[in-house]
């Protein structure tokens, strides 16, 4: 009894045996680990911002310096971004294009007395005061991104490119003789300058990612004409307004 026994369970054991092996063969391998940072994604940030808008003006012909101020153009912004990553070992190349809504602005006061010639009265001349206003309503930004990967879920990068703005500026000149006189002039315009900084990002959850992030920007020089008071004419402005940005965003990987 005991011999057919086992002998039942080794029959049974080189039948079950191959079955497994069989088995085993057929399953598939694990799937490789998902690349979070190849591809495209998308986020949002928020931030502020700290800029300067530098202001010269002149008036007459040839022209005769008034005033050279230089302002701070503060304000919180935000806005979104979207970008493409290709990965290849440890390093990361990138571009990103993002938009931005901002509350930025700033005001400067210059006060000038030209004295008058020939006067029977005193004070005699002619008194002047500009106040030089600055806003950057939105502004955006294309760059390129190169990084590096201190681990697999730290990223360290340079960015730089495209940086492109509304710029309102208004200049309110008030001048006095003997009576006072006030005219004011307000431009609008969109400039395309250049951006450089650098950031790091993290990976939080899954295929979501943390960053903080500088940015410095330059729009370059703008240049105004317009009919001045009296002697202060025609009055010519030339304003430019540089900026630097500090930022936290998160961005969802499409994968």
């Amino acid at each position: 009894m005991k011999k057919l026994l086992f002998g039942t369970i080794g029959f049974a054991a080189l039948i079950v045996t191959p079955a497994l092996a069989a088995d085993m063969a057929l399953k598939a391998p694990p799937p490789p680990p998902v690349d979070i940072w190849a591809g495209w994604y998308v986020g949002v940030n928020i931030g502020g911002s700290w800029g300067r808008a530098h202001d010269t003006t002149t008036y007459g012909a040839p022209p005769v310096p008034f005033t050279s101020t230089s302002s701070h153009l503060d304000g919180v912004i935000g806005g979104g971004q979207v970008g493409y990553n290709w990965h290849s070992s440890n390093w990361l190349f990138g571009v990103e294009a993002d938009i931005q809504g901002s509350g930025e602005r700033g005001t400067a006061t210059t006060s000038l007395f030209i004295p008058g010639v020939g006067c029977t009265f005193a004070p005699c001349g002619t008194a002047a005061t500009l106040v030089d206003q600055e806003k950057l309503p939105w502004f955006g930004t294309l760059r390129a991104r190169v990084g590096v990967l201190a681990a697999p879920t730290w990223l360290f990068y340079v960015t730089g490119g495209l940086a492109y703005g509304e710029i309102k500026s208004s200049e309110i000149g008030t001048g006095t003789t003997i009576i006072t006189t006030t005219i004011v002039n307000n431009f609008n315009t969109t400039r395309a300058g250049w951006t450089v900084g650098g950031g790091i990002e993290g990976v939080i959850s899954g295929n979501w990612t943390g960053k903080l992030e500088y940015l410095y920007m330059d729009f370059g020089t703008i240049n105004y004409t317009y009919a001045g008071l009296g002697v202060f004419n025609p009055v010519f402005l030339s304003t430019r307004v540089t900026d630097n940005v500090v930022r936290v965003g998160l961005n969802y990987h499409f994968h």
